[in-house]
């Protein structure tokens, strides 16, 4: 039997690598029992407040419905804890209204926690609910930027909301279905860059270099699938250079998305330049498809020098069908 030691120079690099292994497992089998718990916890929660709001449409007075809350409440938090509040009783009863189908509810809670759909139970349309919670799934927004997106009004600012409801519901069933992103969904008219800091006075330049620096939240602004490209490209068409402001790619459309910066307002020499730049950046190696990008132009809201009102008026030059 060998039972020469082991040299000490291989121990070092072995155990690393098997602790590194145990560490991974540790640390799935954690996000999988918290995934798991927070599924339960959810559909808990939406089963409990469709059971209370069935008990409470029996009675005939506003006041009985609050006498089975606050009695439910209190016998259930002496048992259970904080969590069984008479405040988070009626969060419960609104998310079984919210979100009446169970089969949605089922497949949300598998990436949405408790927390994101409190904060989406209290919007008043249905297909404004609807819109939060699947880019919130496909997205994966935490809390915070989940609360942010609403303030900042993103459901109104697209496309979408202002769309018939019947076609509004189809996009929404496709991105449900086939996580299948449509352009109605992803761009925003206008998009909000308060963020920049810019104040007073400033030229094109000083917006470009604004957006640079806070690339990061100019990013999340646009939407997550949005991947930085380039600065100041430069196209030729027919001999003739075009500088692009910025470019972008959206993963999920698979489409590039050209945007120039403009202080003043969109004219039709502008809708011109848009048509010679997509046809250079359509089939070339940094798009390598025919598909035609899609075009952004920013233009100052009623406000003079307000920096954080963007139009997408160009789009109109580059359908998606072309």
């Amino acid at each position: 039997m060998n039972d020469k030691p082991v040299k000490s120079s291989i121990l070092p690099a072995t155990t690393d690598k098997l602790v590194g292994d145990i560490r991974k497992m540790i640390q799935e089998a954690r996000a999988a029992v918290a995934a798991t718990v927070n599924t339960g916890l959810t559909m808990l929660y939406w089963r409990i407040g469709g059971r209370v709001g069935q008990e409470i449409l029996k009675g005939s007075r506003a006041e009985y419905g609050e006498e089975i809350v606050s009695t439910v409440s209190r016998q259930l938090e002496m048992e259970y804890g904080n969590g069984f509040s008479a405040k988070n009783i009626r969060h419960m009863i609104r998310f079984a209204d919210a979100f009446p189908d169970v089969q949605i509810v089922s497949t949300l809670s598998r990436q949405l926690s408790w927390s994101h759909f409190k904060e989406m139970i209290y919007l008043k349309e249905p297909l404004q609910k609807e819109f939060y919670a699947e880019m919130c799934r496909v997205e994966r927004w935490s809390v915070r930027t989940l609360r942010q997106k609403i303030a900042s009004m993103l459901y109104e600012r697209t496309a979408l909301s202002k769309k018939p409801a019947e076609l509004a519901k189809l996009e929404l069933q496709a991105l449900r279905e086939e996580d299948r992103m449509t352009p109605d969904l992803v761009f925003r008219d206008p998009y909000l860059l308060d963020f920049l800091g810019l104040k007073d006075a400033y030229q094109e330049k000083d917006l470009e270099a604004a957006i640079l620096r806070e690339l990061e939240s100019f990013i999340l602004e646009l939407g997550g699938s949005f991947t930085f490209v380039a600065r100041q490209k430069r196209i030729t068409v027919d001999h003739d250079d075009f500088y692009l402001d910025l470019l972008f790619f959206h993963r999920d459309l698979r489409r590039l998305v050209a945007v120039e910066l403009k202080l003043d307002r969109f004219r039709p020499d502008h809708k011109a330049r848009w048509s010679c730049i997509c046809a250079g950046l359509t089939g070339t190696s940094v798009s390598k498809t025919k598909i035609r990008p899609w075009a952004l132009s920013s233009a100052p809201g009623k406000t003079p020098n307000r920096s954080n009102f963007w139009s997408s008026a160009a789009r109109a030059s580059t359908s998606p069908n072309t």
